[in-house]
């Protein structure tokens, strides 16, 4: 018998509220690996992570041993290319991560918690995925609350960078509405009781 947890992705657009669907899991007693805050501290903490970012940046990248991430947002995030190599960097170190850390838990399943689940292709060395989906409007709305600071046209070109929803719906394994329609709690209860059951 494989005692091996079931590795479970979720993701969903900025806004989308796959945090708040985690924090559900998380409650549930699954492990939760919040892949975009791991991946800021290992562009602080990582020694090969830093030297390569250092090596493709230059040494702006970094003030006194921390992440400079104003020059980073104006350097990288203004130019695909940069993004890019940036993402060439970053996503292998979080995958390494990931796997390190899988290795300490022997639940049914574990949760990786991801923004670019599908546009990395990380969702490939997962067992199922799920996608938080909700209405661009209310996503809007959503961000602008917590948020009031970023301005609107931040928001839509981040919105523009992620994947088309119908072809993440494609490529997911489940769904989870968050909109105003569907009750959250009970569709989590009824994904978790699914997901313990597939070892």
């Amino acid at each position: 018998m494989n005692n091996e947890p079931v590795l479970v992705g979720i993701t969903g657009g900025i806004g989308a509220g796959k945090s708040t669907v985690s924090r559900i899991f998380a409650l549930l007693g699954v492990p939760v690996y919040d892949a975009d805050s791991r991946a800021k501290k290992l562009m602080t903490e990582d020694p090969q992570l830093v030297a390569a970012i250092t090596a493709a940046f230059g040494e702006e990248a970094y003030h006194n041993g921390v992440l400079n991430r104003h020059f980073l947002a104006e350097k990288a995030f203004a130019d695909d290319k940069l993004v890019a190599r940036l993402n060439a960097l970053v996503h292998p170190a979080v995958a390494r991560d990931f796997a390190g850390w899988h290795n300490h838990h022997s639940t049914p399943y574990i949760l990786k918690e991801a923004a670019l689940l599908f546009e990395t292709g990380a969702y490939q060395a997962l067992d199922v995925t799920i996608l938080v989906t909700c209405p661009q409007q209310t996503r809007m709305a959503r961000i602008k609350q917590r948020d009031p600071q970023r301005p609107v046209a931040q928001i839509e070109h981040i919105m523009a960078k992620q994947i088309a929803v119908a072809k993440a719906e494609a490529l997911a394994d489940f769904i989870i509405k968050n909109d105003e329609e569907n009750m959250l709690i009970p569709q989590v209860l009824t994904l978790d009781k699914q997901l313990r059951s597939i070892r």
